[in-house]
């Protein structure tokens, strides 16, 4: 009888051996959560960021680059500042001058950055004083703002004055060298049609090209009043300047009419003496053979003048 061949037996069965690996796992991670459940005391550095730097300054190499300190917190929390470090951002408008250098003091400022980590008062102890933040000192100036707004009104509509902007002038901090060719900035190019009614609102400042400089203030208000306006007529004679003495010039015609736009509201406020028209007998060509005429003076209230007739015919006279 031919004897059958021996078959290999494992030294563990397979039920078995998937149990024990099972239970070893689960005391792994009932060990491993137990050792990091409890609170340690560990040093820790983490990362840094600044916010509110002024505006008439700029910080060498971006300031210090990370803080040390003491923690004592549970080992999950530990383990996750070695690992994943929380950025801490320092408000660089909470430090002094000193020396040439910006100083945050730290313990001052500790319920502040404690705060960003959710840990108690004395669950952390700095591994220093203060940070000491280098900086270079720009140079600041005043400059005019400039708008760069478009305005189009509705039929019978036109601004009562120039468009305000307010502030008309803003500082602005930078190189030497950038500040001492640069008198104005302009408002971002932006567009307003339709117009009829006063209209006011912000625009931010024009920065294009201006990577250097750091602007205190980057918008601006602007304001318009607007009404409906009518047109008006006058008749002014014209005045005759500069005339030789030995001369005796005659000119036709010798009035004009003045038209001109004012708003409703004004319209009364309107005299005829308020305008001047004059031609100036000095400005002739004598191959003209006309002299022109110009309004001289006008109410502040009225826009768009213009005259029915600027060629002024002229005789002279010996």
């Amino acid at each position: 009888m031919q004897k059958k061949d021996k078959q290999s037996r494992p030294w563990i069965k397979r039920g078995p051996l998937k149990t024990f690996l099972f239970f070893l796992a689960s005391s792994a991670v009932i060990w491993v959560f137990v050792q990091f459940s409890k609170q340690y005391t560990e040093a820790v550095q983490l990362p840094l960021s600044y916010i509110n730097i002024p505006k008439d300054k700029m910080l060498v190499n971006n300031g210090p680059s990370s803080l040390d300190l003491r923690v004592r917190d549970y080992g999950f929390n530990i383990a996750r500042y070695k690992m994943l470090p929380p950025n801490l951002i320092i408000d660089v408008s909470n430090t002094r001058e000193e020396g040439g250098q910006l100083i945050y003091d730290l313990e001052q400022q500790k319920p502040a950055i404690l705060s960003q980590l959710n840990l108690d008062y004395d669950d952390a102890t700095f591994l220093q004083d203060n940070l000491r933040i280098d900086f270079e000192q720009k140079e600041v100036k005043t400059v005019n703002v400039v708008s760069n707004i478009e305005l189009s009104y509705a039929v019978g509509y036109s601004a009562l004055e120039e468009i305000r902007i307010e502030p008309d002038s803003v500082r602005i901090s930078g190189p030497s060298s950038v500040l001492d060719t640069l008198y104005e900035i302009g408002t971002l190019p932006i567009k307003i049609n339709n117009i009829s009614k006063d209209i006011k609102g912000k625009v931010k400042l024009d920065t294009e090209g201006l990577e250097n400089i750091t602007l205190f203030e980057d918008e601006v208000n602007f304001s318009l009043r607007t009404d409906k306006f009518t047109e008006g007529k006058v008749e002014i004679p014209i005045e005759l300047i500069n005339v030789p003495e030995d001369y005796n010039v005659v000119i036709f015609p010798k009035e004009v009419v003045v038209y001109y736009q004012v708003s409703l509201q004004d319209f009364d406020k309107i005299k005829p003496t308020a305008f001047k028209v004059v031609v100036d007998f000095r400005n002739t060509l004598p191959e003209e053979g006309y002299l022109l005429a110009q309004v001289t003076q006008k109410p502040t209230l009225v826009n768009n003048v213009r005259l029915s007739e600027k060629r002024i015919q002229y005789v002279v006279k010996r």
